[in-house]
């Protein structure tokens, strides 16, 4: 749980406005979804609580076709993702099989994924920054992963 820093005018420091949660020891973290291509970085979007299979339809139902056209991918491009349980519920399945074109993918392959490699550069990158608060870390993620190369 991150601590609270505070500040303002006498009598005022635990109002809302006036406090800043900050990170202490590597407390805190958050968690992101991201999309992209050769063309690019698409969308990256903040998770709030557990991800289940459902939030996960409704974020690509929200970002990823978008991202494909923000990217002028056209309508033809392949996605992929790995064989996560939100990935392969049913709910989702139904969702990609009307949407676009899915690579089938081995199981327990993390180490082929691309976007794997995308993450641990945008965590060492962020991590050299240093957030002092979980507001900070995810504007650094969010700064640093427009920053990526577009190829």
């Amino acid at each position: 749980m991150p601590s609270v820093m505070s500040g303002g005018n006498p009598g005022t420091a635990h109002h809302l406005a006036n406090t800043i949660p900050t990170v202490k020891h590597g407390g805190g973290s958050v968690v992101l979804w991201g999309y992209f291509s050769a063309g690019g970085t698409g969308r990256l979007v903040r998770i709030e609580g557990k991800m289940n299979a459902a939030m996960y339809r409704d974020i690509l139902d929200e970002n990823m076709l978008q991202s494909a056209l923000d990217l002028r991918l056209g309508r033809r491009f392949i996605f992929q993702q790995d064989n996560d349980p939100k990935h392969t519920a049913k709910i989702t399945k139904e969702w990609l099989r009307d949407s676009v074109n899915v690579l089938e993918w081995p199981s327990q392959s993390p180490d082929l994924n691309p976007i794997e490699h995308l993450w641990r550069d945008l965590k060492m990158t962020v991590h050299r920054r240093s957030p002092s608060n979980l507001m900070e870390l995810e504007r650094f993620c969010k700064e640093e992963w427009e920053k990526l190369p577009r190829n």
